[in-house]
């Protein structure tokens, strides 16, 4: 396997890299999480690649995740004569009714558009390569517009609307379905698409908790009213994705980059985990060299501070699936030795429930930095101080232990953090000098390296972290 990388690797599944080989050669080459895109995954095809990654997780011995993303209110044009050519300035009417579209006039899956549409509005289609703006409606099957950037339409492309509130759930009934299947599953992360308000979140919580599931929720952000609302999204939400492909058509294409940016930092000071997503090593579809582009806009995810990058195309669909994740690491394993992406410096978000863990990790974490600790070794019954003690982005390297395989699995998305199964919680002394073993014996650490142990006392209580202990992993000089 490749060395330690802190940032961590999200590749999508599809027919490129379907198979156990593959699989488990891309896991060996730096994969943390594999996404199944339900938009277009089939749930027999996916229970197998499911079964593979668990059958791979127990032969190497890692924690590989699984991230089930809804395609949410996907709203796409409808079937098209082959070699439509919509021509600037000419008009096209878009209509509700199943209709074979030309150049004159196509169809769109949402009933309701031509009541929420206004004069003026701005339709974009197959990812803002084609654009019609809106000239009148009839409120009730009919909008007329005129074509502003022409081009071929091919059938079912996205639609996008930068200038319209629509009005459609967030969790569609394709969506319902898939979401019980990937419960069923017991995957780890679910990520929500078109995420408008934390409102969105609150409603699939609610599914997940009925059901009795322990998944964790990933906001996706590609709607502008999202960005409105991103403070209480982060709230509600276990982890944010930062969906740059609909996010930059729905917004102008040069805000991107900012609210990026902006993303990572709220999510770092909120301890909450953040994946960059969407044409990172778009390149490497094709060929097996990235171009400088794509090398950059990796660097300066990581730089910027996001827990994971994210591959679609490029390993779901590419011609060299593990290529690419081989060239991903490399651009990963050299930027984290830029010194600037550790320790940033902000005013962290202390839970009001979870005061004294919230002190301990930032504690451990800035007394690592000033004793050049080794690692920073945790406890964890729910994964919280792992991704807080992660947030702060400490130089140490971060070892979560716990005997939960579930949340081994979960927090194999955060920066930094490796995972061990352990289930000997007897006493706190006991407990402690077992881990540091366990890290030594495993070449993780050695004779008269500094580490920090964080965790509960009494430990049996499996309470919140309450203690914290600096030592030397020779026994003698502690």
């Amino acid at each position: 396997m490749n060395s330690f990388k802190r940032t961590k690797i999200v590749a999508t599944v599809g027919p490129a890299c379907a198979n156990k080989t593959t699989l488990k050669k891309m896991i060996q080459a730096g994969v943390d999480v594999f996404r199944f895109n339900m938009s277009h995954g089939v749930h027999d095809d996916l229970r197998k690649v499911y079964q593979y990654i668990k059958e791979i997780n127990r032969e190497l011995h890692v924690h590989t995740a699984v991230l089930a993303d809804l395609q949410g209110p996907k709203i796409r044009t409808g079937e098209m004569e082959e070699n439509t050519i919509l021509k600037r300035g000419k008009p096209i009417n878009i209509v509700t009714k199943n209709i074979i579209g030309n150049y004159t006039e196509f169809s769109i899956n949402y009933s309701k558009l031509p009541q929420e549409v206004k004069k003026g509005d701005m339709i974009l289609m197959d990812d803002g390569k084609l654009s019609v703006k809106v000239e009148s409606t009839n409120k009730k099957d009919r909008i007329e517009c005129k074509v502003v950037q022409g081009g071929i339409l091919k059938s079912r492309k996205g639609v996008n609307f930068p200038n319209t509130p629509i009005s459609m759930p967030c969790l569609t009934p394709k969506d319902k379905k898939d979401l019980e299947f990937a419960l069923e599953l017991n995957v780890e992360w679910i990520a929500l698409s078109f995420v408008r308000t934390h409102e969105d979140i609150e409603e699939l919580r609610r599914i997940i908790n009925r059901r009795k599931k322990k998944a964790r929720i990933i906001a996706k952000i590609e709607k502008p009213e999202a960005i409105d609302d991103i403070d209480n999204i982060i709230h509600s939400t276990d982890a944010i994705m930062v969906a740059r492909g609909d996010l930059g058509i729905e917004v102008p294409y040069q805000d991107v980059p900012i609210l990026q940016k902006m993303m990572i930092k709220k999510c770092l000071k909120a301890a909450k985990p953040i994946i960059v997503a969407t044409q990172m090593m778009e390149s490497m579809i094709e060929n097996t060299q990235p171009s400088r582009a794509d090398v950059n806009d990796v660097a300066n995810s990581v730089m910027d501070g996001t827990d994971a990058v994210m591959l679609s195309g490029e390993t779901s669909v590419g011609k060299h699936p593990v290529k690419v994740i081989e060239t991903m690491s490399n651009i990963i394993h050299k930027v984290e030795q830029f010194e600037d992406i550790f320790n940033p410096q902000f005013l962290p978000v202390f839970n009001e429930d979870r005061v004294l863990t919230d002190s301990i990790c930032e504690n451990a974490v800035q007394l690592a930095d000033k004793v050049n600790a080794k690692a920073i070794i945790t406890m964890t019954h729910s994964g919280y101080s792992a991704m807080k003690v992660a947030s702060f982005r400490p130089r140490a390297r971060i070892f979560v232990f716990t005997n939960n395989h579930s949340i081994l699995n979960t927090v194999n998305l955060i920066w930094g953090v490796t995972g061990y199964y352990y289930d000997k919680f007897v006493s706190t002394d006991n407990t402690i000098n077992d881990l540091k073993a366990l890290l030594k014996d495993s070449k993780k650490v050695k004779d008269d390296d500094l580490v920090i142990n964080i965790t509960s006392m009494p430990i049996e209580n499996k309470g919140k972290t309450n203690t914290i202990k600096l030592s030397y992993i020779n026994p003698k000089l502690n």
